[in-house]
């Protein structure tokens, strides 16, 4: 059973730093690109950060560039965002999902996790 489960939540005061980590099982994700995605109380999900297949490219979403990192290990089949900075807005459910190329984030043969909760007061 393929599985992306994401970890290293909490409650965090702004300012302050979290990592959250998304660990894959039952297969390899090292062709597929990953990404993170949050969704906000009452907000459509969005697009935080994204990795390439092989790290080749990065891309980070304006309101995170700067404070967020993300990082792959495929060889130990994870993925990691470094959240520095935070703020109150980046409260939020975190969700990694992988795709394989040429197939968009909601496709067919991504593949996503059930999402681990942010709270950053202020």
């Amino acid at each position: 059973q393929v599985q992306l489960v994401e970890s290293g939540g909490g409650l965090v005061q702004a300012g302050g730093s979290l990592r959250l980590s998304c660990a894959a099982s039952g297969r390899s994700f090292s062709t597929y690109a990953m990404a993170w995605f949050r969704q906000a109380p009452e907000k459509e999900r969005e697009i935080v950060a994204s990795v390439t297949y092989g790290e080749t490219t990065r891309d980070y979403a304006d309101s995170v560039k700067g404070r967020f990192t993300i990082s792959r290990n495929d060889t130990k089949n994870t993925m990691d965002l470094q959240m520095d900075s935070l703020v109150p807005e980046d409260t939020a459910v975190y969700y990694c999902t992988a795709a394989p190329r040429g197939s968009g984030w909601y496709g067919s043969m991504s593949y996503w996790g059930k999402g681990t909760l942010v709270t950053v007061s202020s």
